[in-house]
């Protein structure tokens, strides 16, 4: 019996040591692009919304956007900031997208689709904690490098 409330305990410390590692993360929470400050590329994509959240001890990044024709877009991510390849869904540029730490406030990111990479770029959060910078880099399919840099205030 004191095994088992042993096991319990640990589990039950385990969890919220994760939940409040997460909620200390700047990435958490809800952020809404600020299109006035952003230099989005030319027949780019727009991720209007991005939501981070918790889900047991990974991160859901939730994106609702509108792609280059206008056609509202959402795709869904489930993984840690680990460098690992975690699977996307909804996302036509993307299947698969990893994430790295570059830092407290940055992240290192990487989509691929079928394997080869489809478009890199970094996300970092401002010393205020107020401010999302999305800087993203790919190749259209004229074989052009595109960059794009989205603003995101979060809300």
């Amino acid at each position: 019996m004191k095994t088992k409330t042993l096991g319990l305990t640990l589990i039950l410390c385990l969890a919220a040591g994760a939940f409040c590692l997460a909620a200390d993360d700047p990435m958490m929470g809800t952020w809404k692009l600020n299109e006035a400050k952003s230099k989005l590329a030319p027949g780019s994509p727009k991720n209007n919304t991005v939501i981070y959240t918790a889900v047991e001890d990974q991160i859901k990044v939730t994106v609702d956007g509108t792609d280059a024709q206008g056609k509202s877009t959402h795709s869904e991510w489930t993984g840690k900031f680990d460098g690992k390849d975690y699977a996307v869904t909804g996302d036509s540029m993307s299947d698969m997208r990893s994430y790295t730490m570059a830092g407290k406030d940055t992240l290192q990111m990487t989509n691929k689709k079928d394997g080869k990479v489809t478009v890199t770029g970094s996300v970092t959060i401002a010393a205020d904690g107020k401010t999302r910078t999305v800087t993203t880099t790919w190749t259209d399919e004229k074989g052009v490098k595109v960059t794009s840099t989205a603003v995101y205030d979060k809300s």
